[in-house]
């Protein structure tokens, strides 16, 4: 049979590409052909329209509403998250082969504005909740990669230009002097001027956090809302946890107002007018008046609070942080301890001392061991891993090394507890070592590819190379134990880099 397949994930970085491989090679074992177009964080290119047409089944492996899919009408589907194909690829083609053998479908997905936040109509509560914020995180993610990364290169240029007390000298010049004054061959200038870009790019985030939750929530008529108490919170003072809020009120309102019964006359300028007015000005009064001043109150202890941290505190937040991200690669846990790391972004401090920058560089760190540890197993004591493990160890190694922490995934779900046990021990192990060291991370992501923006990079390194080391050493330690597994297998997925 023929099919073609739809993959994505909330930040549209690991599951996406890996889901999509998977399915390839699950159909190709089976006999089956699987064309399959990928909805990541670089885009998708369309499946061509004859692919589609001459398809028998579809398949859609996604975590986000799968946009465009009006294309795929009227044919035999199967609609699973993105995690389902990665670990049970087979699974989810032979769904595919039943569907198609049940004959014919008759109605016609209806068309949806991408990229809505897909949850199923039966999630619980707590997986709405998630998917709503994942939608808004993985939108504010960019905004963080490009404003913290340009900040770090600043303050790199300021150094070189102004010395040690750099740090201090780019911010205290004005984007009016920048304006009136630059010189294209003044490395101060070029400081001030890639300090300033940044800035400006992190005045999105907390709106863009607020906006896109409200998106995930009530679909276009959240943005406005969203936006706008994303803005409020900045203004008051209220940071991203008042940009969580905004998201989640503006989102309901937003919902609430679409869903009036109107006459008809009116209902032309709801979503325009109507919706958007409403919604904000609700949104407004809130935060300006009843809960904006204790959110900020919350949002100044918990920053004083981080800042305050300093030595064996520093180091016991970096291990449980690390912990967190070695125990389900990727997954919830993994997400709230990234979430955590790239939301304290959105509060800038002086200098890569500051202890959000090496709460970042600790996760991401402990984001990078499991898939470097598991590589270097595979490449140690080959009889203990199945030929298909050998060949995921040699993508793991640019996957760990770009801090895609899913590299992992495919050891963990042929051998959960070893594999999960020496995840969580290495990475904790690089957590506390990193915060040990001082190193500090403006960037959201990136692993070695951001190396130079990193402060004592020496030490980061020198922490994720004992981490990994110490996690490859259990796992084989822990396989040791076990009999041998079959050599020929071959069912597991080859993991792909983003």
């Amino acid at each position: 049979m023929k099919f073609v397949a739809v993959t994505s994930c909330p930040t549209g970085i690991a599951h996406t590409y890996m889901a999509a491989e998977a399915l390839e090679q699950a159909g190709k074992a089976a006999g089956h052909e699987v064309v399959v177009e990928t909805q990541g964080a670089a885009g998708s290119s369309p499946i061509d329209p004859a692919v589609i047409a001459a398809a028998d089944g579809v398949i859609y492996a996604a975590d986000l509403e799968v946009q465009g899919r009006e294309r795929f009408a009227g044919k035999p589907t199967v609609d699973v998250g993105v995690k389902k194909a990665v670990h049970d690829a087979p699974g989810v083609v032979a769904q595919a082969v039943a569907a198609v053998e049940a004959g014919p479908v008759t109605d016609a997905p209806a068309a949806t504005a991408a990229p809505a936040t897909k949850v199923e109509p039966n999630a619980s509560v707590g997986a709405r909740i998630r998917q709503w914020l994942m939608t808004g995180v993985s939108y504010m993610i960019p905004f963080v990669a490009a404003g913290g990364i340009l900040i770090a290169l600043g303050f790199m240029v300021a150094q070189a230009a102004w010395g040690e007390t750099g740090a201090v000298e780019v911010t205290g010049v004005s984007v009016q002097t920048l304006i009136e004054n630059f010189n294209l061959f003044s490395g101060q200038d070029w400081a001030v001027l890639l300090y300033q870009t940044g800035s400006a790019a992190f005045a999105f985030l907390v709106p863009v956090l607020s906006g896109f939750i409200a998106y995930g929530i009530a679909n276009r008529p959240g943005l406005v809302p969203g936006f706008v108490g994303g803005a409020v919170s900045v203004t008051i003072g209220a940071g991203f946890l008042g940009g969580l809020v905004t998201g989640f009120v503006a989102g309901f309102l937003a919902l609430w107002i679409s869903n009036w019964r109107v006459p008809k006359g009116v209902r032309g300028v709801m979503p325009v007018v109507v919706t958007p007015l409403l919604s904000s000005l609700i949104t407004g009064f809130l935060m300006f008046v009843l809960i904006g001043r204790p959110i900020a109150a919350l949002m100044e202890g918990l920053t004083n609070w981080l800042n305050g941290l300093s030595g064996s505190n520093l180091i016991l937040m970096g291990a449980l942080l690390g912990v967190m991200m070695g125990f389900d690669l990727g997954g919830p846990v993994n997400k709230v301890a990234y979430t955590f790391a790239v939301t304290g972004l959105a509060t800038p401090g002086l200098g890569q001392d500051a202890v959000q920058y090496r709460i970042m560089a600790a996760v991401m760190a402990a984001g990078m061991v499991a898939p470097l540890a598991l590589a270097v197993a595979t490449f140690v004591r080959k009889q203990l891993f199945t030929e298909a493990e050998r060949e995921n160890g040699k993508a793991a190694v640019l996957l760990g090394l770009s801090f895609i922490s899913e590299g992992a995934i495919p050891f963990a779900a042929a051998d959960p507890w070893r594999v999960i046990v020496s995840s969580v021990v290495g990475s904790g192990v690089t957590g506390a070592l990193v915060m040990a060291f001082g190193s500090g991370l403006q960037a959201p992501h990136g692993g070695i590819w951001v190396l130079p923006l990193i402060s004592n990079f020496a030490g980061f390194i020198l922490a994720v190379l004992i981490g990994t080391l110490v996690s490859a050493a259990l796992v084989v330690a822990l396989k040791s134990t076990r009999k041998l597994p079959e050599q020929a297998g071959s069912e597991q997925p080859v993991a792909v880099a983003a």
